[in-house]
């Protein structure tokens, strides 16, 4: 058990994403609520023997319940003053979505009562999010009742999210990532504070640059009066960024302020989730942002003009799989404009991909072991439905933002995504062959045809590869009097490698070159 107040100085892997960036900010001075957070190590435990578990760490979790409460001037569970927590999973490597939260916990009769006396509204809506929730995550039935003992729902809370590590969504999406199963999740216990207390109260997602172009401009999602699972899920309708500069420019500003001194710190574009209320800003976490595979290339050389990582680390920060993205046959515009379009929406992650429409996930992987090429259309994407996610070509909701859960987990996964394109798309769309472009964010007739690119018509990968060969121990060339290297597996690299070769020419060198400089290095191609 470690209390996030600045001072600690445990390794990512013991106090998990979430927390490892709570401890950050607060060294840092940021406003970031009070949190504790309970190790990695306790969550292996768990899975082990949860009884003995949380037994062992039980009186711990009541003594940093007691700190909170010091921190806060608030009480847990109790007026006049409650203190409600947040208890939200922290993984070592970021799972987004793949696992669960409870928001609110704390809450009771003599909470709401108490949070009534200063608004009513505001005390019945946390209290139907926190128990329509706490239903969800922990199990209990529409006829059962919630927990009123704060620290029965504390405990139960633990446990739901301590077991979402095996939930079928996290076991798929770490299966497909090859992530161990055995390095097991924290969880961060945090004090809560409301963007659904008032009209200058709301939450948002902040990218501190374009995560799917580049472009070195604030990216993201604000929501007046909503909690932070409003803007994450995709479930509801959000304003760009622009918008809180616009509403609340001094607490814009500070924001941006904090994206600033964020990626000075990390050497890398901030994904921060933050929440507003009554006018003052909180930071919630902040993480390294998933990015789409053109905005690896442009993110990681703009870090490296800006001297935040030199040229090994620019490498290392775009892969192989990114740059054969980049590669794939790209729709012509002359092609593109002569297609009917069917829906037009928010381009969530680049890159073109046609197939059927499929709105039923389990329809979808029937279809994908029939072989055919399936585009996942769904109202908002859950996080159950990460196998479906991973076998559609691209993906298209009915609502939801660029940093919603369906916009998030596409980037990740590398899938084509367009997303917020309106009530009734899902229905219209079922059933037929459409083309998505997730660079402009639509959806055409039919399977339209592509076009191939090469590396050499790309600026920024032919900068990338004159980075590589000074530093690559296999140098690779579009042309010259060097030997072919036509395979460009890993395991034909790597001979080439052993081989003593140090030139080779081909068709893809920067593919060629990464590949090898990961080879050298010991990590995965």
């Amino acid at each position: 058990m470690v209390s996030l107040d600045g001072t600690a100085s445990h390794p990512r892997e013991l106090l998990g994403n979430k927390g490892h960036g709570i401890e950050v900010m607060r060294r840092h001075d940021l406003p970031v609520p009070p949190a504790f957070c309970i190790t990695t190590e306790v969550g292996l435990r768990y899975l082990a023997d949860r009884r003995a578990a949380m037994d062992a760490i039980w009186d711990d979790v009541l003594d940093r319940m007691s700190w909170l409460e010091a921190q806060t001037s608030r009480t847990f569970g109790r007026g006049p003053r409650p203190l409600l927590v947040s208890v939200r999973s922290g993984a070592t490597q970021s799972m987004p979505g793949m696992m669960d939260t409870i928001l609110d916990l704390g809450m009771n009769d003599d909470v709401e009562h108490a949070l009534a006396a200063a608004d009513a509204a505001f005390a019945r809506d946390t209290r139907r999010r926190f128990e329509g929730m706490y239903r969800r995550i922990v199990g209990v039935g529409d006829r059962e009742a919630v927990p009123a003992d704060p620290y029965a729902q504390l405990r139960t809370g633990i446990e739901a999210v301590f077991a979402s590590w095996n939930s079928p969504r996290a076991v798929a999406y770490r299966a497909h990532y090859g992530v161990d199963d055995r390095s097991g999740t924290a969880i961060v216990i945090q004090a809560m504070v409301f963007g659904n207390r008032g009209s200058d109260s709301g939450a948002g997602v902040l990218i501190s640059r374009n995560p799917i172009t580049g472009d070195n401009e604030p990216f993201g999602e604000w929501l007046p009066g909503g909690q932070g699972d409003d803007v994450v899920s995709g479930s509801v309708d959000v304003e760009p960024i622009a918008a809180l500069r616009d509403e609340q420019p001094a607490v814009y500003d500070e924001l941006m302020d904090a994206a600033r001194r964020l990626e000075r710190l990390g050497s890398d574009v901030q994904e921060i989730e933050f929440t507003v209320e009554d006018g003052k800003l909180w930071l919630l976490q902040t993480r390294g942002a998933e990015r789409s595979a053109q905005a690896a290339v442009r993110l990681a050389l703009q870090l490296r003009h800006e001297g935040l990582i030199d040229d090994a680390e620019t490498l290392r920060r775009v892969t192989p799989a990114h740059v054969q993205t980049l590669l794939r046959p790209a729709l012509q515009p002359e092609i593109r404009l002569a297609a009917k379009l069917l829906a037009k929406g928010l381009p969530a992650c680049p890159g073109v991909a046609s197939g059927k429409a499929y709105t039923d996930v389990d329809e979808a992987l029937d279809a994908v072991e029939r072989g055919e090429s399936v585009i996942l259309v769904r109202d908002h994407t859950r996080p159950e439905d990460v196998s479906g996610m991973l076998a559609a070509q691209g993906i298209v909701t009915e609502v939801g933002g660029a940093a919603s859960h369906a916009a998030v987990v596409s980037r990740e996964l590398g899938r084509v995504a367009v997303v917020g394109c309106g009530q009734g798309v899902a229905a219209s769309l079922a059933g037929k062959w459409i083309t998505v472009d997730g660079a402009e964010g639509e959806v055409r007739e039919g399977n339209l045809s592509l076009s191939a690119w090469s590396e050499s018509d790309t600026p920024e990968l032919r900068e990338l590869a004159g980075i590589a060969r000074r530093i690559s121990p296999l140098r690779a060339h579009s042309s010259g009097d060097h030997v072919r290297l036509d395979d460009t597996t890993p395991a034909a690299i790597a001979a080439a490698m052993k081989s003593g070769r140090t030139d080779v020419v081909s068709a893809t060198p920067l593919i060629v070159m990464l590949t090898a400089l990961r080879l050298a290095n010991g990590t995965t191609p």
